[in-house]
């Protein structure tokens, strides 16, 4: 069952009255407000009081609040509530689809050459391909779920509408909450490493690679200071051009040079079928590198609670889903047919020395920025939580500005650490994907639908028979991810330490 949510416009309100601010998600939590309330910047219910407009304006006093009447108070405030709830639904499908390839098409692009190599040509485009629509798939799930419940406004909101209101409803939004952040997290920590990399890659100073760390932490905090996701949509261009830049810069290059070489392309030493003595663990490895590239889904809810036309979220799943289905065939396939069995990861790696610098250069915004949004997710998720009846939520004021400034210092230092304990690209990327993508964007969507979508007994006509087997094979593909994927990251992991391939925790050493 679809809900429309149609488009409201706050200037339509003839006054503002603070026991419901329409949003176009509907009412918002904040209720009327006492002056006790207002001078704590509480805004849990209290007796109902109006706010009137001048002229077609809403007169908005000082914010210090102690100087102010009862009255001037209560206007204030509905004004916070007011703008805050306009500042953070200004989101359109077009920016969405904007925020989605931010969140998505970075990392994962990156790795899928060395994947590629890994599986062969023939089983590579078909993962790739196979899992796009998949995951095109379980994304239309979770905005079917989003419009027909609306409160759900963060993954974890799904945890009660699966287990229902009692302990087992409790203990999925937990493990939803626990899971959703510290992903997030974990993949800012990713992207930390890459720009460490590409630091060393383009500079070619001889610094210990922690110094190079710390200076991606800190351009992650400030590219994540914008605490909406329309703010973030405006550095989302940047990081599209830079990625596809990047992408076509190593492309060309790399094509040249196999072009040159003795024998042409003929001469690249690429296979369609697995190369010889693949194992299980770099096999699922492989797979789980094109899973993580398909990580849009976890932050859908997200996103879509900050869209003014919710129901427009399809056009956005379609859109991205095609473009990174094309994005990541295109250059996986074409990177492993240019470079060969010695495709590196992330790609730029095998691009020649000049080459990878450049092109490393050109990557540098969409390392950044695909980072930061990770972190600006994750802080709208805490404020919602820990701030619903406070307009601190709204970051308008001192307030709300030193809580998310804090929450982004803290979660940039978490992530520094996270990458410097975890010093390794491909696995790091492994782990991630099937501890958290495997669920998130897999096998939970799949239980949603059963649980929250189908109509009707799932052999109740040929529809809910053809959806019944396609989410039964997401949920089997998800937990195949979780169990197969967790289990050739830990053993690459430690083949690598006992090869000595990588360097110790915290160490200088990061190529």
């Amino acid at each position: 069952m679809n809900v429309d949510t149609p488009r409201r416009s706050f200037e339509d309100m003839p006054s503002i009255n603070a026991t419901a601010v329409n949003t176009p998600a509907g009412p918002s939590r904040a209720g009327s407000l006492s002056v006790k309330d207002i001078e704590k910047g509480d805004t849990s219910p209290a007796p109902t009081a109006k706010a009137d407009k001048v002229d077609g304006e809403v007169h908005v006093r000082p914010a210090k609040t102690k100087h102010m009447t009862e009255a001037d108070k209560v206007e204030y405030l509905n004004h916070q509530v007011e703008h805050g709830e306009q500042k953070f639904h200004k989101l359109g499908w077009v920016q969405l689809v904007v925020i989605l390839i931010v969140e998505a098409i970075a990392l994962g692009s990156l790795s899928l050459p060395a994947a590629f190599a890994t599986l062969g040509m023939v089983p590579g485009v078909l993962i790739t391909v196979g899992i796009g629509m998949l995951a095109i798939y379980t994304s239309y799930v979770i905005g079917q779920v989003k419009i027909k419940f609306p409160q759900v406004k963060h993954y974890d909101d799904v945890g009660p509408l699966l287990g229902g209101p009692g302990l087992l409803g409790k203990v999925f939004r937990g493990l939803l909450a626990f899971g959703f952040v510290a992903y997030l997290i974990c993949l800012v920590g990713s992207h930390c490493l890459t720009g460490t990399i590409a630091f060393q890659t383009i500079t070619k100073v001889d610094v210990c690679a922690i110094i190079w760390s710390v200076v991606s932490m800190v351009l992650l905090f400030l590219c994540a200071l914008p605490p909406s996701f329309a703010e973030m949509a405006v550095l989302g261009y940047i990081d599209f051009v830079s990625i596809i830049a990047a992408i076509l810069i190593t492309l060309i290059a790399t094509g040249i040079k196999a072009n040159n070489q003795v024998g042409s392309f003929a001469a690249v030493d690429w296979s369609a079928w697995p190369k010889e003595g693949t194992t299980f663990s770099h096999a699922m490895v492989a797979v789980s590198n094109v899973v993580f590239a398909y990580s849009f889904a976890i932050c859908q809810f997200s996103f879509m609670e900050e869209m003014h036309t919710p129901k427009d979220f399809k056009k956005s799943v379609w859109v991205l889903g095609i473009t990174e289905i094309v994005i990541y065939t295109c250059t996986g396939a074409l990177g492993y047919a240019f470079i060969g069995k010695g495709v590196k990861a992330p790609a730029l790696l095998s691009a020649g020395d000049t080459v990878s610098r450049i092109a490393f250069g050109v990557a540098i915004p969409v390392i950044i920025i695909s980072g930061s949004i990770n972190t600006v997710t994750a802080g709208r998720f805490t404020l919602d939580k820990f701030f619903s009846n406070s307009t601190i939520r709204y970051v308008s004021d001192a307030r709300g500005w030193a809580v998310w400034v804090g929450w982004a210092v803290i979660a940039s230092i978490v992530a520094w650490i996270i990458a410097e304990a975890i010093p390794f690209f491909s696995d790091l990327l492994a782990i991630i994907s099937a501890l958290f993508i495997s669920g998130f964007s897999f096998y939970v969507p799949g239980f949603m639908w059963f649980k929250l979508v189908k109509e009707g007994k799932w052999h109740q006509g040929w529809r809910n028979i053809v959806l019944s087997v396609l989410n039964t094979v997401c949920i089997v593909i998800g937990v195949i991810c979780l169990v197969c994927g967790t289990y050739g990251a830990v053993e690459d992991i430690k083949l690598s330490y006992e090869l000595g391939t990588v360097g110790t925790p915290f160490s200088c050493n990061k190529s």
